[in-house]
């Protein structure tokens, strides 16, 4: 042992085990080395690409997806109170219209400074902008006590999780694919990861049987199973779930009592169909079966990251809490009174994402054409990439559904099998390192998200402007398919 360790108190065998235990490949060895590629480009060296594409994680303003004009100017004003003083040089040299000036206003009305604390689930007023968003939404009324702003998604998954893991035996059904989020906090929290598959063939939608079977394997187990949670739109897999998959998920939440965590942060990012929420769903069953359902505990996130917004920066989300016992909501207060509130910033932005410019606003007409330029540029990038999937030798990608990401199939052949086992890796993470090392292109290998056994997949966000990187990755898959075939 160093004399230097002898000094600290810390070491990496004395630290929290269950931190150790949390993985979250996401940011793990692919990204750490595309960072290093990209720091060696940027002293000039000489690599076999020009540039690196993060097509790993969903940051669309990393890859150059604009801001919406409307949203940082406000947010401008907010940052910078004094600018209201200047409002005739606001619009006369700057460009501002006259809503953003008067979104500030009353913004800055509701929260004081962006600079204070807030209420410690968020400013009343921006809390009543959301659950009228809801209503809009969904048809049903919603109440602002029950909605808790919340620095990104990622920190209400964080306290609702907290809240629902009682001991080491406490289970929450996982989605398989999963966002790794919820794996490594149920590590960390020394509780149990109960897997269930989605099902591929069906375009990556649930099966209640394959829910249902791993529900009971838990409970012979011993796991006390307590919450469900659903990606919707999912996350890596794109997946759209039809009202009837959600309903049939209800179903059984209210028959085992189980809460319902929906992940819904990617609801405006779905290319084929419609998006139907958990809490318009479960409003109409409630409606079609009074009393039935009266019971049941959900819990809906959103975020200000994804979508048309791209904000992931800012750290702003929400969650609705629909169904839970008074008592149970006091001590999620107080948990997220301990973490204090969420940026006031993000608050603001959570507010223009739910009441953004509407038709005849000064700031509509740029609003929209912003708005669905984002939209339509990430379906075409969508049907490219699965296009150029399609024409890949081994490789098999349902249609892009939806969210961010396409999450292909690879059949890697039995020579690359060998090679990544003389590596001590996956089969799919020795693909994406030969492909990151290649083309500066960095993805996810599917062990990274767990997947069915015996199988090979890779995660990838079509965030990235233009096809040429697309041209990179197929280039590559086939001087790999041919050294290894």
């Amino acid at each position: 042992m160093s004399v230097t360790s002898q000094l600290r108190s810390l070491s990496i065998n004395n630290i929290n085990p269950n931190v150790k235990k949390a993985e979250y490949a996401v940011r793990g060895e692919l990204a750490v080395r595309s960072e290093e590629y990209r720091a060696r480009l940027a002293r000039g060296e000489k690599l076999p690409f020009d540039k690196v594409i993060s097509a790993n994680i969903g940051n669309p303003q990393q890859l150059d997806q604009k801001p919406i004009t409307f949203f940082r100017q406000v947010l401008s004003l907010v940052e910078y109170p004094q600018l209201l003083d200047h409002g005739d040089v606001l619009v006369k040299n700057l460009g501002y219209k006259s809503d953003v000036i008067s979104r500030a206003r009353s913004l800055l009305k509701m929260v004081g400074s962006v600079g204070a604390y807030s209420h410690s689930a968020g400013t009343l007023g921006i809390r009543q902008s959301v659950a009228r968003f809801i209503e809009r939404r969904d048809g049903f009324p919603a109440n602002p006590a029950d909605v808790y702003l919340c620095a990104g998604a990622s920190s209400g998954v964080n306290t609702l999780l907290n809240i629902i893991c009682q001991t080491p035996m406490t289970g929450v059904l996982v989605p398989i694919p999963q966002y790794p989020l919820y794996t490594a906090t149920l590590a960390v929290l020394n509780a149990k990861c109960v897997p269930y598959y989605l099902e591929e063939s069906k375009n990556w939608g649930t099966d209640i049987n394959e829910i249902k079977e791993s529900y009971k394997k838990a409970k012979d187990e011993g796991i006390d199973v307590r919450a469900i949670v659903i990606i919707n739109p999912g996350n890596p897999t794109g997946a759209s779930l039809s009202p009837e998959d959600i309903r049939a998920v209800i179903e059984f939440a209210a028959q085992e009592k189980l809460v319902i965590m929906a992940d819904e942060v990617y609801q405006t990012n779905v290319f084929i169909g419609k998006f139907y929420s958990f809490k318009g769903v479960l409003r109409t069953l409630q409606k079609e079966y009074p009393g039935k359902y009266d019971r049941v505990e959900l819990a809906s996130l959103h975020s200000t990251s994804k979508g048309m917004v791209g904000e992931c920066g800012h750290r702003a989300g929400y969650f609705e809490l629909v169904g839970f016992d008074k008592a149970v909501q006091e001590q999620i207060y107080k948990f997220v009174s301990i973490m204090l509130c969420s940026p006031l910033v993000g608050q603001c932005l959570i507010e223009m994402m739910v009441n953004p410019p509407m038709e005849g606003d000064e700031s509509y007409e740029l609003y929209k054409k912003e708005y669905d330029a984002i939209f339509q540029s990430l379906r075409d990038r969508a049907t490219a990439l699965h296009g150029a999937f399609k024409e890949m030798e081994g490789v098999e990608c349902q249609d892009p559904q939806g969210a961010m990401y396409l999450f292909p199939s690879i059949h890697v052949p039995p020579k690359a099998v060998a090679q990544a086992q003389a590596e001590n890796r996956s089969p799919d993470e020795f693909y994406a390192l030969r492909l990151l090392d290649a083309t500066g292109v960095c993805v996810v290998p599917g062990t990274g998200f767990r997947q069915r056994p015996d199988t090979q997949h890779f995660r990838t966000t079509f965030l990235a402007p233009g096809t040429e990187w697309v041209g990179r990755v197929k280039k590559f898959h086939k001087e790999f398919m041919d050294e290894f075939r």
